[in-house]
């Protein structure tokens, strides 16, 4: 190589100045003595840089003396050019050799930094536990009576003959507790080598799967193996928007909304709460009154929910979007109206047995749950129709 020519010619070239020096500082010893301190010193900087030298020699590889045999690399060649000039001292196509973008080319030596954060994208679920009624049951279901019938009570005279008021009836509500389960195998390897605790990352899919499904079903499922919702619930009264497939009516004002506040018992619109998704709530923000004035209002205070028609809402993803005969939007006191039971919150079940010889471990995930309208008459629900 080049550059080991060069040093060895640089050690020759100090050798012969090394013994030139000695013969002239034989010859001028005794007569000049500033000069011999003077040429003392520059012989202890020659005998330094003698002793650099060899010492890089000494530090060379074998194999890469320029002996007539071409080096093992170029990338090799390009990073010696470098350690010898540096940079600025390197010609165009030589920086191009080593780049990160080619693996090979020294792109292995640069990695990429990783971050143990998953990027997951939002889950939508109804949080209608937040204004449902919530018991914990040891049992399969939940029993609860509920009158059924009423007595009118009656006027009579000072001495007229009493007689016994009828109609005071009691009825019993059940509320069966339904299972939802996930199952998920993952690999003994996965388990060993994962940067992650993929076991409590499982953990936590499952109670966000677990809340997505049972959040679905308390709005419209059908009663059969899961809760029933409240939209599936022919009990549940319910108010026409006025048009056939918005909550507008007519004349593309709110009315038809106004008329459902209106149409729950006062002692359940005191504690009502909307529902709707919120496709639908921008359509609510657009709607007026036959008085030329915005139904939804914003909070007047900081931390003031924002309001439709002075009551408090709930954004619902399972609620249904407009269409006709659709219902998107419910209304009503949901403590009293909707009542949701668990049985048993969430258990995970780790089974490493099962498909061991598939070297496998198996997760099962069980959720039991129930939900049901036990008073339909405390809500209503709005549907797009004339």
């Amino acid at each position: 190589m080049t550059g080991i020519h060069e040093v060895k010619h640089l050690l020759e070239e100090q050798t012969k100045a090394f013994e030139a020096f000695k013969t002239e500082n034989d010859r001028k010893t005794g007569r000049n003595e500033d000069a011999i301190g003077r040429l003392n010193g520059e012989l202890d900087s020659v005998a330094e840089r003698l002793d650099a030298t060899q010492a890089a020699l000494d530090r060379a590889p074998r194999g890469w003396e320029d002996d007539g045999r071409r080096l093992a690399s170029p990338e090799r060649k390009v990073f010696t050019q470098f350690l010898r000039k540096g940079m600025d001292g390197m010609a165009p196509e030589e920086v191009k050799v080593l780049t990160v973008s080619d693996d090979t080319g020294a792109g292995y030596l640069a990695p990429a930094e990783y971050v143990r954060e998953i990027i997951k994208a939002e889950a939508e679920l109804s949080p209608i536990r937040s204004v449902a009624q919530v018991r914990q049951t040891s049992q399969r279901s939940l029993e609860i009576p509920r009158r059924t019938g009423q007595f009118s009570a009656i006027w009579v005279g000072e001495i007229e003959t009493r007689s016994e008021t009828t109609g005071y009836t009691i009825g019993l509500e059940e509320v069966a507790a339904h299972e939802l389960l996930a199952e998920v195998y993952l690999s003994n390897q996965m388990i060993e080598d994962s940067v992650f605790n993929i076991e409590q990352e499982l953990g936590e899919e499952f109670s966000e799967r677990f809340a997505v499904a049972e959040g679905a079903a308390f709005v419209s499922g059908n009663g059969v193996k899961r809760p029933e919702g409240f939209l599936n619930k022919t009990d549940v009264g319910e108010t026409v928007s006025g048009s056939a497939a918005t909550i507008a009516d007519a004349n593309g004002q709110g009315d038809g909304i106004i008329d459902l506040f209106y149409g729950v018992k006062t002692a359940y619109g005191r504690n009502g709460t909307w529902l709707l998704n919120r496709n639908t709530l921008a359509s609510v923000r657009k709607l007026k009154d036959s008085q030329n004035q915005y139904i939804w209002q914003p909070g007047m205070a900081p931390g003031q929910a924002n309001t439709i028609l002075g009551a408090p809402y709930v954004e619902v993803p399972d609620m249904p979007n407009e269409a006709a005969n659709a219902f998107p939007m419910a209304y009503g006191d949901w403590r009293r109206a909707y009542l949701i039971v668990d049985r048993i919150t969430m258990s995970v079940l780790r089974d490493p047995f099962t498909r061991a010889s598939q070297g496998q471990v198996k997760f099962v995930a069980r959720r039991r749950v129930g939900g049901q309208v036990v008073l339909a008459e405390a809500i209503r629900k709005l549907k797009c129709s004339t």
